[in-house]
């Protein structure tokens, strides 16, 4: 290792490592990038918030541009109903953004502020309390160390000076030696002067060694005292780590969607009505509601009756007049049979029938080949049910 090298790693310690003076600050300063950090994290997920609240509005705006065209379109059954869940998804997860926005600012945000109110103290001039505690306190137990070093340093300048010039005077010593052009007087002198300087040397020397001995045998002193103070540092920034985790966790927690019940109930109910597209009980559908299943009263000869006539305006009348009462009792169905409901049946799908049981309502189509049955209820309400869930009154 040469000489220049070796007197440049001192200065390159002193400059970096804590144990020098006036290097404690990096970690006085923690404080104050706490304070900031602080306002940096709830202004960014302030941000955030109305990112998420824009969002919901937008939804919002989707679901209510598009519902009266879904619910106007020409799609039916299963497949209409899915293109409906699409939309009201999109109305439940637009509460859900808002109710996100809302718990980043009233909730996550305001919880930081009051962390931050309650853990830094503001001076009157200017900086907090904390660091100004740890800064007195690094200072109180750098100061005599500080003195040491500076003592130390000024007793290492005079030995390295002496030594200098005692170098400088060997040189001459050795150059005047059997040189013919130097006088013996001359070299005598010179002599002399090398004797001189060894002795300086060495009691500058012996000085520098006693104020160094001094130097390290406060070492460990100057430690104790300083990794105390450090330790009340850390254990104050352990508490800020523990609470900004802590407060992560929180926003994590609201914007995490993929755990939240509400999202996976949306999700999940979008993707069972999607998995129930029925492409036959939509053809089905179409085929009794508006196909060749239709029921029709199809053309017959109907023989002249005076009496019959009459006793249909009769029935016109009667007709008439339930309607007035709102109440309709009796079927206008040809050849429908009355039934009585055995359980309670909750409808699947749009052309079901739902009813309690106990409740009565005419059978107008038999039961098919899957056991489902067409039935009218007295509200006028159409649709299929399980044949084996009423009986005939």
């Amino acid at each position: 290792m040469s000489t220049s090298s070796t007197e440049n790693d001192p200065e390159d310690v002193n400059h970096r490592s804590f144990w020098m003076p006036g290097n404690y600050h990096r970690t006085v300063k923690r404080t104050e990038d706490a304070f900031q950090a602080c306002n940096d994290i709830v202004t960014c997920f302030q941000e955030r918030a109305r990112v998420e609240r824009q969002y919901a509005l937008q939804l919002n705006e989707w679901h209510t541009k598009w519902k009266p065209v879904v619910d106007s379109s020409p799609l039916y059954g299963s497949l209409l109903k899915a293109w409906q869940c699409f939309l009201s998804s999109a109305d439940r997860l637009a509460s859900l953004h808002a109710s996100i926005c809302r718990s980043l600012v009233s909730e996550d945000a305001d919880r930081v502020r009051t962390w931050q109110k309650d853990t830094f103290h503001k001076k009157l001039f200017g900086g907090f309390k904390e660091s100004q505690d740890i800064e007195t306190g690094f200072a109180r137990a750098q100061k005599p160390w500080a003195k040491r070093l500076k003592k130390l340093d000024k007793a290492r300048r005079v030995y390295h000076k002496v030594s200098r010039k005692e170098h400088a005077v060997k040189e001459r010593d050795l150059h005047a030696q059997g040189n013919p052009d130097v006088s013996i007087d001359k070299q005598k002198k010179i002599q002399e002067e090398r004797e001189l300087a060894q002795q300086e040397a060495e009691k500058v020397r012996i000085r520098y060694e006693k104020v160094l001995e001094e130097v390290n045998k406060y070492v460990p002193r100057y430690m104790e005292e300083m990794e105390s103070v450090f330790d009340q540092s850390q254990d104050e920034e352990r508490k800020r780590i523990m609470f900004l985790k802590e407060a992560f966790l929180s926003i994590h927690k609201h914007l995490d969607i993929t755990n939240n019940e509400c999202a996976w109930g949306v999700y999940n109910e979008l993707h069972n009505t999607l998995m129930g597209i029925d492409e036959q009980e939509d053809l089905r559908w179409w085929k009794n509601t508006h196909g060749p299943g239709m029921p029709t009263d199809w053309p017959h000869f109907q023989e002249f009756s005076p009496e019959k006539k009459a006793k249909k305006e009769k029935k016109e009348v009667e007709k008439q007049e339930v309607e007035k009462k709102g109440t309709i009792e009796k079927s206008v169905m040809i050849g429908g049979v009355r039934v009585r409901a055995l359980y309670d049946y909750v409808g699947q799908e749009t052309d079901e029938l739902s009813f309690k049981a106990g409740e009565e309502f005419l059978k107008i189509e038999d039961e098919d080949d899957q056991g489902w049955c067409r039935g009218k209820k007295h509200d006028g309400w159409e649709g299929l049910y399980p044949a084996n869930y009423v009986e005939v009154v």
